[in-house]
C-alpha cells in the first residue's frame, strides 16, 4: 500500500467531503476535480486497476494506493493469427504520479527588477514611475528610437517603486497561446501553464510588452485586458480579473503605424482600436547632451575607465551624428545604448580607438569610416557648430562641383550637335 502525497490526500477528503460514499463514477469525479481548479479526472486513481470496481466506477482509496501486483494484473492478448500469447504489463502508479492539472502559477520567487545604482532619470521617466508606483491600472505606450532607453526606463521604475514587473518580447508570431498561456507536458502529464500575461493579472504585476510594434494581429487577444476589465480563458473555461496593482506598458520604435523609411523592418501597422486603449503614449527622446554625459561617465567609472574627457568627446560625437540623421545625411544613428557599449568596450580593450572601431563594424565600411573620421575631428576639439559648419561647406562644395560637371557636359554635347 503507497502513501497518499499531498495532491492526492487534498482530492480524497474533498471526494470524501462532497460526496461521503466510498466509491465515485466518472462524472462525480471529475467535479471533484473542477472543483479543486482541474479539468481533468485524477489519473492516478482511474488508471490504478485496484480501484476500479466497475465500468466507469472507481473505489476512494481511504487508507491508501494499492500497489499493483505486476503478475495476478497481466493481461493475456491472442494473436488470431498465430496464437501467440502476449503478456502486457500494467502500468504502476507511483505515489508520487501526479494527475493533469491546472497550474496556477508558472513563476516562483521574487520578480522585482534590480535597482541600477548607475542609473540616470531622464526623459519620461519620473510620469512612468508615478503611474507605477500608483498602482492603478492605466496602461501606457511608449514610443522612440532604438537604444534611448525605453524598456530600461520602465524597468527602473518598477525596481524604485518595489513592483513585480513581467516582461515578454513580442514578435510576429507571439500569439494567445504565448500570452494567455496553454497546455504543456509535465513529468509526463498534460497540464495547463499560465502564460505571462495571466500571471501578471493575478499577482498584481506590470506587463511590459516590449517591441509590440512587431506584433501580428494575433495580439487582439489583449484587447479585454486593455480595459481593465479580465479576460476569459476559454481554454479552461475560467474568468481572470485581474489584482490591484496590474498594469499593461508597451514599448515600441514606432507609434504602431509601420515603418515607412524601412529603418525598422518588420514592425506592423497595429489595429487603431487596440492602439486606442492605450490612454497616454510618451515619446522618448534621447537625453540632453548634459544627461548623456553623465550617463556616459558613470558607466566609464563603472568599467574602470574614469575619463570626463572621453565621455564628453563621445557625447559631443554622437550629436553631430544625430543632427546629421535628422538632416537626412546619414542613414544610421549613435544612440545612447551605443555610446554605453563604447565605453564597456574601453573598460576591456584600454584602447579607445579600438572600443569605437569593434562598436562601430555593425555600420557597413563607408558609415564606420565616416563615423571614425568624425570621432577624430571631435577628439582633436573642433566643435559641433564648427564641424557642421565643414560639413555642410563640403556638400554645398560637392553640389556645385557636380552642376559644373553637368555644364561642361551640355555644352559638349552641344558644340557635337554644332
Amino acid at each position: 500500500m503507497l502513501t497518499l502525497n499531498t495532491k492526492q490526500k487534498e482530492f480524497v477528503d474533498a471526494a470524501q467531503k462532497m460526496y461521503n460514499k466510498p466509491t465515485l463514477n466518472n462524472e462525480e469525479l471529475l467535479k471533484v476535480s473542477k472543483s479543486l481548479g482541474m479539468n481533468f479526472k485524477p489519473q492516478w486513481l482511474v488508471r490504478n486497476p485496484e480501484l476500479r470496481v466497475g465500468r466507469g466506477e472507481y473505489k476512494l482509496p481511504l487508507d491508501g494506493i494499492p500497489a499493483v501486483d505486476p503478475v495476478s494484473n497481466d493481461k493475456v492478448l491472442s494473436d488470431t493469427n498465430t496464437s501467440t500469447k502476449v503478456e502486457k504489463k500494467p502500468e504502476v502508479v507511483s505515489e508520487t504520479q501526479s494527475e493533469a492539472a491546472y497550474v496556477i502559477s508558472s513563476l516562483q520567487g521574487d520578480i522585482v527588477p534590480q535597482k541600477d545604482n548607475g542609473f540616470v532619470s531622464f526623459g519620461n521617466h519620473p510620469d512612468v514611475r508615478s503611474i507605477v508606483k500608483s498602482k492603478r491600472f492605466y496602461p501606457i505606450f511608449i514610443t522612440g528610437l532604438s537604444g534611448n532607453g525605453k524598456t530600461f526606463s520602465v524597468v527602473q521604475a518598477c525596481a524604485e517603486s518595489k513592483r513585480e514587473m513581467i516582461r515578454v518580447n513580442i514578435t510576429i508570431e507571439t500569439d494567445e497561446d504565448d500570452l494567455l498561456g496553454g497546455y504543456r507536458l509535465k513529468d509526463g502529464q498534460t497540464v495547463w501553464q499560465n502564460g505571462p500575461v495571466i500571471e501578471a493579472m493575478e499577482r498584481g504585476a506590470v506587463l511590459l510588452l516590449d517591441e509590440i510594434d512587431l506584433a501580428s494581429n494575433k495580439i487582439m487577444c489583449l484587447q479585454p485586458i486593455l480595459e481593465g476589465s479580465g479576460v476569459y480563458v476559454k481554454k479552461i473555461n475560467k474568468f481572470v480579473k485581474p489584482k490591484i496593482g496590474f498594469n499593461v506598458i508597451a514599448t515600441a520604435n514606432t507609434k504602431g503605424q509601420g515603418s515607412d523609411d524601412g529603418k525598422f523592418i518588420g514592425t506592423n501597422v497595429l489595429n487603431e482600436a487596440f492602439l486606442e486603449r492605450f490612454p497616454v503614449t510618451f515619446e522618448q527622446q534621447y537625453p540632453s547632451a548634459k544627461i548623456e554625459e553623465k550617463i556616459v561617465a558613470q558607466k566609464l567609472a563603472s568599467a574602470g575607465k574614469r575619463d570626463e574627457k572621453f565621455a564628453h568627446n563621445l557625447v559631443t560625437w554622437a550629436d553631430v551624428i544625430r543632427k546629421t540623421y535628422n538632416d537626412g545625411g546619414v542613414d544610421e544613428i549613435i544612440s545612447t545604448r551605443r555610446l554605453v557599449h563604447i565605453a564597456e568596450a574601453y573598460g576591456i580593450f584600454k584602447n579607445k580607438m579600438k572600443a569605437i572601431a569593434v562598436c562601430t563594424n555593425r555600420f557597413n565600411d563607408d558609415t564606420k569610416t565616416s563615423f571614425t573620421d568624425l570621432y577624430t575631428k571631435v577628439d582633436s576639439g573642433a566643435s559641433v557648430e564648427k564641424i557642421l559648419a565643414d560639413k555642410k561647406a563640403a556638400e554645398e562644395a560637392e553640389i556645385l562641383s557636380e552642376k559644373k560637371s553637368d555644364d561642361s557636359e551640355e555644352d559638349a554635347e552641344d558644340d557635337f550637335n554644332v
